[in-house]
């Protein structure tokens, strides 16, 4: 009697269990809805609170804010932000022009050309890259990048382009150039990661029809797999740029922190995140506190549309390679 007794619980038990694991599925979508919601609601109180928080400079300035290079605390009623948009924008494109190619040719490198014994190591030596702090990036680049590379760099483009607006002198050593150089390392171990997992990820199917056609080691990495793989790539890049237009410490150790409103990349200067840095905690009265964090404000929504934006162009590439793979 007894066992049969045991026999009868542990089966309700097996029963139970698997009752419950019917139901598996809808508690996994619940769940998943529960996280996607609780993003929604942390991006939008960031976004709230930004917004609340400067109202001061909003009633004030209104959209002169966006177009005013003034900028002077001591007035207390002259804020502009244009230089800092402007010296984000003018430091991130250095950091992508620099970045993209040398990221996606290193990631077709590892994914495609190197040799095993050299691929594990190379490719592990990207993934620390990312690691590095950025305040260590800072410092490398204030006490060696800039003296060895930079200057000697900005000091030839002056000597020979410095005709043009974009170069022209005197040679500083922080400067708007050495900024994006050093975003461009900082952000090429992330594209160089993603794209490599993006090559990794592709069918060997198509690598071996490309080849079977006639097409060369080249021509079927250009002509197939990044065509293939585009929308993972383009991916890659924006994750890069997000993390070039809001990276801050490292930025502001190497930029110069000066309200140069020159065109020269060789000139100090400001972005959006080093101003913050270096002045929030300097804001005596409500009205600079309130500009500074309506630049947080901007610096937000740039980024939300940059990716909204990106997210448009990922969707429609992935549509037109799916139409193209039907035919």
């Amino acid at each position: 009697m007894k066992l049969q007794a045991r026999k009868k619980s542990s089966s309700q038990f097996v029963q139970n269990i698997g009752r419950i694991w019917q139901y598996g599925d809808s508690l996994y979508r619940l769940l998943l809805f529960a996280a996607i919601l609780a993003v929604l609601i942390l991006v939008l109180a960031i976004g709230y609170e930004l917004w609340v928080n400067s109202a001061l400079s909003r009633h004030a300035f209104g959209w002169k804010f966006l177009i005013t290079s003034d900028w002077d605390p001591a007035l207390r009623d002259t804020f502009g932000a244009l230089p800092f948009i402007l010296g984000t924008l003018i430091t991130s494109a250095i950091a992508m022009i620099a970045a993209i190619p040398l990221g996606l040719g290193t990631a077709i490198f590892l994914a495609e050309l190197a040799p095993n014994w050299l691929r594990q190591p190379v490719g592990f030596l990207v993934e620390l890259l990312a690691a590095v702090p950025s305040v260590v990036f800072g410092l490398w680049g204030l006490f060696a990048y800039i003296p060895i590379f930079v200057k000697p760099t900005s000091t030839l483009l002056n000597r020979t382009l410095g005709f043009l607006p974009l170069f022209e002198g005197p040679v500083f050593g922080p400067s708007r150039l050495a900024a994006g150089l050093l975003l461009a390392i900082m952000i090429f171990p992330t594209i160089t990661a993603v794209s490599r997992d993006v090559f990794r990820a592709i069918p060997n199917s198509q690598r071996e029809a490309a080849l079977a056609l006639g097409a060369t080691r080249w021509e079927m990495i250009s002509q197939v797999l990044i065509p293939y793989g585009t929308s993972g790539l383009l991916g890659a890049i924006i994750l890069g740029l997000g993390r070039a237009l809001g990276e801050t410490i490292a930025v502001t150790m190497v930029i110069g922190n000066n309200l140069d409103f020159s065109a020269s990349l060789l000139h100090p200067g400001y972005t959006m995140a080093s101003i913050i840095a270096n002045e929030f905690t300097e804001a005596t009265f409500d009205l600079y506190l309130h500009a500074l964090i309506e630049i947080g404000l901007i610096l937000f929504f740039i980024t939300l549309m940059i990716n909204l934006i990106a997210r448009i162009l990922i969707w429609r590439v992935s549509r037109r390679t799916k139409m193209e793979a039907r035919a």
